[in-house]
């Protein structure tokens, strides 16, 4: 038999060719041009399971994009393992950035230049090629299925009643996802905690049309004044949420704080990475403790009024924004739902109206550290990396772990290899090649641990 490093260097070449060819595919699932492509990108998923030796792989249509499952039973009674990834990307605006076209990778400093590449498509494909050196050289005692899906980036919408019409087959005692990051290229973590997600948008609406700002100006509403004044309201001048009730919950106990200072962190080189001369947050907070473990507001987008070149002169009748929260555990996302709506509408004056659209409302999540699968990971990493990997809580959010947990009881365990410097969902997206080969190290590790 042969040992996972060495079908590594024997299968290099294919390996990093055929996922080149997966972030050709332009699977961008929010814009409706690339439907196809989307589905290309599916069928592309399905074909690498079964050449890699799963069985009753099938592509699931749904009302949006196709849902991809397989599996390998070896035996019922083994423990199963159930992979989620996705293969669907965001887009790749502004393109003038790119140092190459998003979806004609290039490999330039070990890196594999690629929309997907780090988010989430290389990440997937590791896993997908521990699971075909796992079955080729018939070492494979565990139980493994794959979910993969083509529309987390546009909020797993379909995903859930997935899961809820398919719980018997997908029935597992972990779902293993690789859509997070490492500390850095030389020190490896594992993420135990993700922040939930609230996300809202709201719109101002003033006068029945638009009007000429010199015969209206002073005398009537302008929804986007008023808008930027209600936001404003949103924090105080220590940065704290003004939301009643948004911190209720909100602990961090001394263990975790104590991990928290483990952390390797270099300011100076933060701020350096993404040029900006100051950090700003909740006082009283480190970086990492703001990161991590407390909870953020933020504007995601704001628009109204008159945008196109040159001038022209306009109250607006409406104003919008996109506001999202990431979320902590203690925090009740349905009870920050109800107090963001009551509070912001009571920030706005009589003079204007208000209208609030709900996207998202999902809670954080915490995993075990004290589970078999936690340390067989943590025993995979130490080998794959040489350094036992550190226990990190993310900053970002995968809502759709806490739908796996509530209806299948399997408990979420995120082994990502992704850095913060990988420029996901941005402008020059890339993946380190090193991370992708002890990725798939890592994984088989894990695999091999659990026997």
């Amino acid at each position: 038999m042969t040992n996972i490093k060495s079908y590594l260097k024997q299968n290099k070449k294919r390996i990093l060719g055929e996922l080149l060819e997966f972030l050709s595919i332009p699977s961008v699932s929010a814009q409706v041009k690339y439907k196809k492509d989307v589905a290309k990108t599916a069928k592309f998923v399905a074909d690498k399971l079964k050449e890699a030796g799963g069985q009753n792989i099938k592509t699931f249509s749904t009302s949006g994009h196709p849902i991809v499952y397989g599996e390998k039973i070896i035996n019922k009674k083994l423990p199963t393992v159930l992979v989620y990834g996705h293969y669907d990307v965001q887009p790749v605006d502004p393109i003038n950035l790119w140092i190459n076209p998003p979806f004609k990778p290039i490999i330039k400093n070990n890196k594999i230049y690629a929309r997907g590449s780090s988010d989430d498509k290389g990440q997937v494909f590791i896993h997908i090629k521990a699971f075909e050196y796992l079955l080729k050289e018939k070492k494979m005692h565990t139980n493994i299925k794959f979910v993969i899906e083509g529309e987390e980036e546009i909020s797993s919408v379909n995903l859930e009643k997935f899961i809820r019409d398919h719980k018997q087959k997908l029935k597992a005692d972990t779902t293993l996802i690789s859509d997070t990051e490492i500390l850095n290229e030389n020190t490896p973590s594992i993420t135990t905690g993700l922040r939930g997600l609230a996300y809202f948008e709201v719109e101002i609406i003033g006068p029945n049309r638009d009007l000429h700002s010199g015969l209206y100006g002073g005398a009537v509403a302008n929804p986007i004044n008023t808008l930027c004044e209600m936001i404003a309201k949103l924090k105080n001048k220590n940065k704290k949420i003004t939301i009643p009730g948004f911190y209720d919950g909100v602990k961090l106990s001394l263990k975790e704080k104590n991990e928290i200072t483990k952390i390797p962190f270099n300011l100076k080189k933060y701020k350096k990475q993404i040029n900006i001369t100051d950090i700003e947050g909740e006082d009283g907070f480190s970086t990492m403790e703001r990161l991590c473990t407390r909870p953020s507001l933020d504007v995601n987008g704001v628009w109204g009024g008159y945008i196109e070149e040159g001038s022209k002169t306009v109250i607006p009748s409406k104003a919008h924004a996109k506001i999202s929260m990431r979320l902590v555990p203690g925090q009740n996302p349905k009870i920050i739902k109800k107090n963001f709506i009551k509070y912001f509408k009571s920030l706005a004056p009589k003079s204007v109206r208000v209208n609030i659209k709900t996207f998202h409302a999902s809670a954080a999540l915490l995993t075990p550290t004290n589970s078999q699968e936690y340390k067989a990971a943590s025993d995979a990493y130490k080998k794959a990396f040489g350094k036992k990997p550190l226990s990190v809580r993310g900053s970002a959010s995968i809502p759709i772990t806490n739908i796996f947990n509530e209806v299948l009881g399997a408990t979420p365990l995120l082994l990502g290899f992704g850095l913060d410097t990988d420029a996901i969902h941005s402008p020059n997206e890339h993946f380190g090649i090193d991370r992708l080969f002890k990725g798939i190290e890592t994984i088989v590790y894990f695999y091999e641990n659990l026997n």
